[in-house]
């Protein structure tokens, strides 16, 4: 099957998780949106009115079906394609880990739009720093020190044992997106995380995801994504 991913075209976002998935899998897939009309292909997806429209990208078309969320995709990709234990358990599990890293996104993203994203970042400075302290003195340590905690004790390679899932992949986006918005607190932080930085390493490492990271279908994190670099917010 070949699929088709659709996604905003100038940023990494939530479908960069899909990306690594699917990238991983060696699995063929169009990323419509980068190609010809696929902007106005992927609206017009969103405004049928009928079926079972997406209510915003990423959502993938696989076959007749056509499935919205990152985790709800990855749930789908993992079980297909080797990216997630064949035992109902084991993929709720793992469903249930990419759902807390949704959760973790979003507190990614309000660092620097705590005030919603209809607002320019220069119209929130104040209140971005502020929710950037707490993210960091906070919130990160609990989440990242969870994802610690069950590396540990699984006592593999991977955050479920010896086995890659798809969990892997998005906490390697997860390192690799905070050393971009944030050097000097991720340098600091990363002590912290010694497990997670070796499975970022271990990830970024993998034939599939090596030859993504080098070619041109990895869009370079930018300001309009969810990890962004403002100075003011990594004192």
């Amino acid at each position: 099957m070949r699929y088709e991913l659709y996604y905003w075209p100038m940023i990494q976002g939530r479908g960069e998780y899909v990306r690594l998935a699917l990238e991983e899998a060696g699995a063929g897939y169009v990323d419509v949106a980068r190609r010809g009309n696929g902007m106005s292909a992927m609206t017009r997806m969103m405004e049928a009115g009928k079926g079972t429209p997406p209510f915003a990208p990423p959502f993938l078309k696989a076959g007749k079906l056509v499935i919205g969320q990152t985790a709800n995709i990855l749930l789908y990709l993992g079980s297909r394609h080797g990216l997630a234990p064949k035992a109902e358990a084991g993929r709720l599990w793992v469903h249930q880990l990419q759902l807390t890293i949704t959760d973790l996104v979003l507190e990614v993203h309000d660092t620097h739009h705590p005030l919603g994203p209809s607002l320019y970042y220069e119209d929130q400075k104040a209140p971005a720093k502020k929710r950037s302290d707490e993210f960091w003195k906070e919130r990160l340590p609990k989440y990242l020190g969870y994802f610690e905690d069950l590396l540990a004790a699984n006592g593999g390679a991977y955050v479920t044992g010896r086995r890659l899932t798809y969990v892997d992949l998005s906490l390697f986006q997860i390192v690799e997106g905070l050393r971009y918005a944030f050097p000097n607190r991720m340098k600091a932080f990363e002590g912290d995380i010694p497990g997670l930085v070796g499975l970022h390493d271990r990830v970024a490492a993998r034939p599939n995801i090596k030859a993504y990271l080098a070619s041109d279908r990895r869009i370079a994190f930018n300001e309009e994504g969810i990890f962004r670099r403002y100075k003011a917010l990594d004192a």
